[in-house]
């Protein structure tokens, strides 16, 4: 039904002007260039983001020298939205309707991004929610206008849980932020873990406030419940804070500890020698990858910029690689049309391999690489990782479309 509804606006649009995106026929002119309208925290997140805006440019770069998109430059125009929903929208519908974008792309921050989904569902937008974690992004709150990159937190997640269910931890604690990504990655983590070990009970539950975490206090509540293993999803400086105050009062040790996002540059190189050897982790471990498995990115990145890259430098990369082939495969820049490409859309080479968007939650194949916590060199590494695909973690498709909105 999805599809034949598509085809058939698509079809209309040839006809009339499209009122789902007044934009698209702005950029008619040949070689004019057809705009990307991305919104981000790039002040307030700037350890992610900024590394993902030189991952996009770099993209771009490479796509515009073998012809652009349907001949014409691609260019990203970006906007700051200082971590703030209501911002993001007003911005969202400036760059759709006075900068001449096509589709929106962007956020870091999964309460923005959900703000910003619900406003292209509204106004017939297109948006590639690149790094926005919280599942309800593509499930409860799907709609068929917002499609995602980034490894769900679903199978981040389950990719946790399976490690632990190994381990004879019976009882666990969790840490996350109190918002939409926090709230979906420990009851996913909950979920996975017990479908794999019935017997699991979780003992304690921590909600501080995103970037305002009492480290000491929670720290405390969760040594008083002692559980056998710690469930962490924390990120950014709550985790610097956590990981300090955990590590001074030894609630980490003699127990397995995982966590979601640690591995990932931006937040454990800011750790130096304090990184919490032993962690289980989910991250990016650019330092040694080889050319065959991502290698050639990371050293086309460091030319181009002259830094290493971080976790958001390949979302970033990535999300410029799928809107030059979206739009290549739609052969329109037209938002119906785009719509009809996405749908199982095909994204090759990438730095991890070929990748697809799933015309089932529009949620993209991207996995995830998963390792322990060491120090080399006096900071933090991912070792002894690999590189999981996310297919066998998923939910079932009928699991997927009983949480998908009618549409």
């Amino acid at each position: 039904m999805k599809k034949l509804r598509i085809l058939a606006a698509a079809g209309a649009a040839a006809a009339a002007l499209s009122v789902a995106a007044p934009a698209a026929f702005a950029q008619a002119a040949e070689g004019e260039p057809v705009k990307i309208g991305e919104i981000n925290h790039f002040k307030r997140l700037a350890a992610f983001a900024d590394p993902y805006r030189k991952g996009i440019e770099l993209a771009v770069d490479e796509i515009n020298a073998e012809g652009g998109v349907m001949g014409r430059p691609l260019e990203f125009i970006f906007r700051d939205d200082q971590g703030d929903p209501g911002e993001a929208v007003k911005i969202a519908e400036e760059l759709m309707t006075r900068e001449g974008a096509v589709m929106l792309t962007g956020s870091i921050l999964s309460n923005v991004g959900l703000a910003i989904s619900s406003f292209a569902a509204e106004k017939g937008y297109l948006y590639l929610a690149s790094e926005p974690l919280a599942d309800t992004l593509i499930w409860s709150s799907g709609n068929p206008y917002t499609y995602r990159l980034r490894t769900s937190t679903w199978v981040q997640a389950a990719m946790l849980a399976e490690e632990a269910a190994k381990t004879d931890a019976v009882t666990y604690a969790t840490i996350a932020p109190n918002y939409a990504y926090g709230t979906d990655a420990v009851a996913a983590f909950k979920e996975n873990l017990k479908r794999l070990k019935p017997e699991v009970e979780f003992v304690a539950e921590q909600w501080p406030a995103l970037f305002n975490i009492d480290a000491g206090a929670e720290v405390q509540a969760i040594e008083r419940a002692k559980p056998d293993a710690i469930f962490n999803v924390t990120f950014g400086t709550d985790l610097a804070k956590f990981v300090r105050q955990g590590t001074d009062r030894g609630l980490f040790d003699g127990r397995d500890v995982y966590g979601l996002l640690t591995g990932e540059p931006e937040y454990l190189d800011p750790l130096g020698e304090e990184a919490p050897v032993g962690w289980y982790v989910t991250g990016y471990p650019w330092y040694d990858l080889g050319d065959d498995n991502g290698g050639a990115f990371v050293a086309a990145y460091q030319d181009a910029t002259g830094e290493d890259p971080k976790l958001g430098s390949l979302v970033g990369y990535m999300t410029a690689q799928t809107v030059g082939a979206l739009i290549n495969a739609a052969g329109s820049t037209d938002t119906d049309a785009l719509l009809a490409a996405f749908e199982d859309l095909d994204v090759p080479g990438t730095p991890v391999g070929d990748i697809s968007y799933r015309a089932i939650d529009n949620q993209s194949t991207l996995g995830a690489y998963v390792g322990t916590i060491d120090l080399r060199d006096g900071k933090g590494v991912m070792v002894d990782w690999e590189y999981k695909e996310p297919g066998s973690y998923m939910p079932t498709d009928a699991e997927v479309s009983d949480m998908r909105p009618a549409e």
